[in-house]
């Protein structure tokens, strides 16, 4: 087996085999799947399973794209120091079919109050290209369930986008509605977007 897919299996059995873990799984719904600001499929059916202990994450996550399927690993671990929040992890993301090639990366956060940033340090593999290295970065304002985010990328990516959107939760279900908005130095083109999405988390203790 390739390694890369050894390595998700490992994370999954850690998951469900930890003594007294904090095991939840989820299942979602989106009218269009975007990442980043970058289209990936429409109609897209996602799940996945996470643990979390006294600020240690661990988990797998899975969606469909055109061509193929994403398959995503993660961990790291994130706590808050005078009113800071902070968490420092990895990812990687999988792909089935030609659909894309591997990404890793190094993810950094940091929130006060409304605002949060993030930073992921990548590289991807890029088929029989050579390696490409890429910084994405994020600000978000949130409150009340309304939020809104300025991203991009630097180095071998280009590109940016705004995004605005709402979420809440409806009995036990989460629903959110987004607008994304990228410019042509991301997508090609100037694209604007609306995602309607639907989730439910499980708690599996």
């Amino acid at each position: 087996m390739d390694t890369k897919y050894s390595a998700l299996v490992a994370l999954v059995l850690f998951a469900t085999s930890a003594a007294q873990a904090e095991l939840s799984g989820n299942l979602g719904f989106a009218s269009d799947y975007y990442y980043r600001g970058i289209f990936q499929a429409p109609n897209s059916v996602s799940g996945g399973l996470d643990y979390e202990k006294s600020g240690f994450y661990l988990g797998t996550w899975a969606a469909d794209v055109k061509d193929g399927l994403e398959v995503d690993g993660y961990f790291g671990y994130g706590g808050e120091v005078g009113g800071i929040g902070y968490s420092v992890g990895y990812t990687g993301y999988f792909y089935t079919g030609d659909f894309d090639d591997t990404y890793q990366e190094l993810n950094l956060g940091t929130s006060y109050g409304l605002f949060s940033l993030d930073v992921a340090l990548g590289q991807y593999n890029n088929f029989d290209g050579p390696t490409e290295d890429y910084t994405f970065y994020s600000l978000t304002v949130e409150k009340e369930g309304f939020y809104g985010k300025y991203a991009g990328f630097l180095e071998d990516f280009a590109g940016e986008y705004f995004e605005a959107g709402f979420s809440t939760r409806i009995a036990e279900v989460d629903v959110g509605i987004a607008a994304i908005f990228a410019n042509k130095d991301l997508v090609g083109t100037n694209d604007e977007s609306l995602v309607l999405s639907i989730s439910k988390t499980f708690d599996l203790q």
